[in-house]
């Protein structure tokens, strides 16, 4: 192979690639349908014998489960923009990101765990634009098998498949990082100074996972609570109380459960609730229909009187300086 005729390649480029969660592509029955097929036939996800849990999905999840998300994610979807909000500030993350960090060698870009766009087709994006060294920001700020080593897990089998490989980072966690924790005191304050009420309570509810996966070493409990206890240490004045939300299936969960703990804060005459979600870096179904829909819902319906969110760091500029700060240390 002489110089004259051999292939052009690109190189000498870094990729960052910003992962979320995923999201459907509509809100329509047979793409909830895909996506929920996807997440729920991660063995990360669901941990039980693969064979039995398969029959049980395809049998009567799949069949029953996805009208029910349909319902949910149409509450929140942004109609306008034709997205879910988990998409919408996913991509203006990127964008601002990109735009702080502009740089003719560097080339940041996002994908989902689960749906579009896939994890495998933006690692073969950037290898085609000459990235030979790739570094991945789960958008998880506390570690957990479930969510940052399922991400590890698909960018391992994409790079298995390559036969010139991008050298790899992995940015694992930043429940404690100063700036996150900054950056989620600042919001707390923004929604306190907005509300025309004073909190007996402020509820810091987290993504569940089930027990059992904490027994096995899953050290996720443990990092919510760090991040749980580095934010009060900011507000003396409001008691601050750590939850589980989204258990699914019969089996025990984290305890306490976020539900519940509404459904009982008024005959512990707690009747003025703030909630944060600090484990979602997007505000999504989870956070807008599970606790600002539902999870208000049950509290005025038990007797509580006052009830609000505070909005995920999205695309806050204080968010935004944080995932870059975190980028830059690692490129």
């Amino acid at each position: 192979m002489t110089e004259k005729n051999h292939p052009s390649i690109k190189y000498g480029k870094t990729g960052v690639l910003i992962i979320n969660l995923g999201t459907p592509d509509s809100t329509k029955w047979s793409d909830i349908r895909k996506y929920l097929k996807e997440f729920l036939s991660d063995r990360r996800v669901i941990e039980v014998n693969p064979i039995i849990w398969q029959i049980i999905l395809n049998l009567f999840i799949l069949n029953f489960r996805p009208s029910k998300t349909a319902k949910a994610y149409k509450e929140i979807w942004m109609k306008e923009e034709n997205v879910s909000p988990l998409l919408y500030y996913t991509k203006k993350q990127t964008e601002k990101i990109s735009n702080l960090l502009s740089k003719d060698d560097l080339i940041i870009d996002f994908a989902m765990r689960y749906g579009n766009p896939s994890i495998k087709s933006k690692i073969h994006k950037l290898h085609k634009m000459g990235c030979e060294n790739l570094v991945i920001l789960p958008l998880y700020p506390q570690y957990a098998a479930a969510t940052t080593a399922t991400v590890c897990d698909e960018v391992y089998r994409t790079l298995m498949k390559m036969r010139w490989q991008p050298s790899l980072k992995i940015i694992p966690h930043y429940d404690s990082e100063p700036l996150y924790i900054e950056a989620l005191v600042n919001s707390i304050s923004s929604k306190i100074n907005e509300i025309d009420w004073k909190p007996d309570l402020i509820l810091v509810s987290y993504h569940g996972i089930p027990k059992k996966y904490f027994d096995k070493g899953d050290p996720y409990h443990c990092y919510c609570h760090k991040t749980t206890r580095l934010i009060s240490e900011k507000f003396n004045s409001i008691k601050m109380k750590t939850t589980f939300q989204s258990r699914f299936g019969p089996q025990e969960w984290l305890q306490p459960y976020t539900d519940k703990t509404l459904e009982n804060l008024p005959k512990e005459g707690i009747k003025n609730v703030l909630t944060i979600c600090p484990g979602f870096s997007s505000d999504c179904v989870e956070t807008l229909e599970e606790i600002l829909i539902q999870g208000k819902d049950s509290f005025i319906s038990s007797g509580g009187k006052n009830f609000d969110m505070v909005p995920c760091l999205n695309d806050r500029e204080d968010h935004i300086v944080l995932l870059k700060t975190l980028i830059e240390r690692n490129i």
